[in-house]
């Protein structure tokens, strides 16, 4: 095996590290080479940086310190560091919601160059807000939505207001256990206080404000956000796509749009069909001008327009590593400062658009929305400059792309099951009901160096589909998906079980559903309390066969989201640890206590079969509570046995 090989499972990715190692120009896994040994206190969570008495490490063999300077034992510093970096996630999706809700704001009042292209989840999304949309025309109707949606990050008390579209029952326990979310700002705020020197020295508190915080994103900014951009730019539907570095074509200008927010990268799209441009490129000796997409803001403009995926979080190095790409924009989230110094190796541009994100030494071009056309067309306009700087023999694009379908959401799932005149999760829940399907399992998260890319992701759902689990799947784990073409309808009838395989014909679906970027994870969480609303299958999410994966996550995005699934009923597997181990209470809390509070928990398994058969046996055991039948196929094949 070569050593790409053991990097990624991906044949264009190994392409591009080969090379890179030719051209000694360093990869994200050559610099977590350089890293090892990595810091073992930080791993276990026992290295604290909270004042400057320290940095405090304590001892996790009890042989030197066991608190800190201040007293503060591993439990203690090791919630607070949790609590932290759910902060931190959740300000990076809840951000993502405001950006969002600024720029709905604006086109309500007339500026800008953006329309209102979905009028239904317009009115639908009002009424979630306590908005009579009747009568109401459409500007003025998105200017109350848009003023709403800010005034629930900056709520001072009382609950926000999407924590209503969770089932009872959990909305209930929430407030029983004072964790129901007040204002998207304000729990951030609260957290980063009680984390500082001096404040809170429990645990379980710390852990009750992680969930509390957790749940400001989930049912708050990360919502808004999945909501707002479907009123602004479509709801999606399913469509078919490519994805995989040969989403980049050596004969086109190549502008790849990179980041999570997806307000620019729309007007890219748009503006990537102007005639103007389009006869520039061509003069400038490109056959066109092809736009493509890598991490999150790459699934957004895939589900709404078909716009190819180069690749997920690790190919971002790789993309430029083609040579083809002319301009590779980032907006916030997920890039990488290395980019700077590896698009000076080629003749690429590194654009960088937001104020939140800013590198010296690249150019930088400023994205105000009311200007959004305008910035679009210069950044194409560079990239038609750079095209003229491009070196062809410089260029080897790998010939790997790989058809998917994507385009999945809460409320297409009625349509989907249900037909036009009878939406209804009802198919969905009876299938689980009849043991056709054993149950539904998220597959999301992030991918990260210290995992063969893609590996983890890929292996863990071929193991739940061929035992009757249908996945949904967002963000750079869909990505993992589709490139082993697990997101086509056909692979049911290679690798799902015999109920699944069902399913997916009789509704004409994959396997694994595409719903979106890792900020559209909320679609999660309504799907889940929909399936509790058709009834059948208990009152309350925690009592669904339900789970979520995560199993080469990197990011405190990743944490947040874990912590709000588990909030909500939804138990999590990760594939490496949270940073608790060395805390042998917060350890305890995690992975067991915090069950008998909320109905769920952490796991945390590396080996993706030993965790899908983990994930199974946590499915049969939700359906044997609900006193299920026993799965159709493996009675009748037990029988024939």
């Amino acid at each position: 095996m070569n050593p790409a090989e053991k990097r990624s499972i991906d044949p264009a990715s190994q392409a591009m590290l080969t090379r890179a190692a030719k051209e000694k120009v360093p990869t994200a896994w050559d610099r977590l080479e350089a890293m090892r040994p990595q810091c073992g206190f930080g791993q276990l969570g026992l290295c604290c940086t909270f004042c400057e008495m320290g940095p405090c490490r304590v001892d996790p063999f009890g042989e030197g310190a066991v608190v800190g300077v201040c007293g503060a034992d591993a439990d203690t510093i090791a919630a607070r560091q949790i609590l932290r970096k759910v902060a931190v996630g959740g300000s990076a999706h809840s951000d993502h919601g405001r950006t969002t809700a600024m720029t709905l704001l604006q086109t309500a009042e007339g500026h800008g160059d953006y329309s209102i292209k979905d009028e239904k989840k317009l009115r639908q999304v009002a009424r979630y807000f306590g908005i009579d949309p009747e009568g109401k025309e459409t500007r003025a109707l998105a200017k109350a939505v848009a003023q709403a949606a800010l005034g629930q990050f900056g709520n001072q008390e009382g609950e926000l207001i999407f924590l209503k579209r969770a089932p009872e029952t959990r909305q209930k326990l929430w407030r029983e256990l004072g964790i129901a979310p007040r204002g998207i700002d304000r729990e951030v705020v609260t957290a980063l206080h009680q984390t500082h020197m001096g404040v809170d020295a429990d645990y379980v508190s710390l852990m009750k404000q992680s969930m509390r915080t957790a749940l400001a994103d989930g049912w708050g900014g990360s919502m808004i956000a999945t909501d707002l951009q479907d009123i602004l730019f479509g709801s999606p539907e399913p469509l078919r796509a490519k994805t995989n570095l040969a989403a980049i074509k050596a004969d086109k200008v190549n502008i790849v749009v990179h980041g999570h927010e997806p307000v620019l990268s729309e007007m890219i799209a748009e503006a990537s069909r102007d005639q103007e441009l389009l006869a520039k490129a061509k003069e400038a000796g490109a056959e066109g001008i092809q736009i493509s997409g890598l991490c999150c803001t790459a699934n957004e403009i895939l589900m709404r327009h078909g716009i190819p995926s180069a690749g997920s979080f690790l190919h971002q190095e790789l993309a430029v590593m083609t040579g083809a790409v002319d301009v590779m924009t980032v907006d916030v989230q997920c890039w990488m400062p290395a980019l700077k110094d590896l698009t000076e190796h080629f003749h690429t541009r590194l654009v960088t658009t937001s104020n939140r994100a800013k590198q010296l030494g690249t150019h930088h071009i400023e994205f105000h929305e009311e200007h959004a056309l305008e910035t679009a067309k210069e950044i194409i306009n560079l990239a038609i400059e750079s095209f003229k700087n491009r070196q062809p023999d410089r260029v080897e694009v790998p010939g790997v792309e790989v058809d998917m379908i994507a385009g999945f959401t809460a409320e297409y799932i009625y349509k989907m099951l249900g037909g036009r005149f009878r939406p209804s999760y009802r198919p969905l829940n009876n299938g689980i009901m009849e043991g056709r399907l054993r149950g539904v399992v998220g597959v999301v998260g992030c991918e990260n160096p210290r995992v063969c890319q893609g590996y983890a992701h890929t292996e863990l759902i071929r193991e739940l589909i061929a035992n009757d689990v249908l996945v949904v799947t967002s963000g750079c784990s869909a990505t993992a998906a589709a490139r082993v073409k697990l997101l086509q309808p056909e692979t049911a009838f290679q690798m799902a079980g015999r109920g699944l395989q069902e399913i997916c014909e009789a509704v004409g679906i994959p396997p694994v559903l595409h719903v979106g970027a890792c900020v559209d994870n909320s679609r999660i969480l309504i799907a889940c309390s929909n399936m509790v609303l058709e009834g059948g299958l208990g009152n309350d999410i925690s009592d669904l066969p339900v789970a979520g994966v995560a199993p080469e996550w990197m990011s405190e995005k990743a944490i947040t989201i874990g912590w709000y699934a588990v909030a909500s009923g939804i138990s999590v597997w990760f594939g490496d640890p949270l940073p608790i181990l060395g805390a042998p209470g917060l350890t305890q809390f995690t992975t067991h206590d915090v069950d008998k509070m909320v109905g769920a928990h952490w796991s945390f398994e590396a080996d993706p079969i030993r965790c899908a058969h983990q994930v199974i046996a946590h499915l049969n055991a939700k359906r044997e509570a609900l006193k299920l039948r026993p799965m159709m196929y493996e009675t009748q094949d037990a029988a024939a046995g």
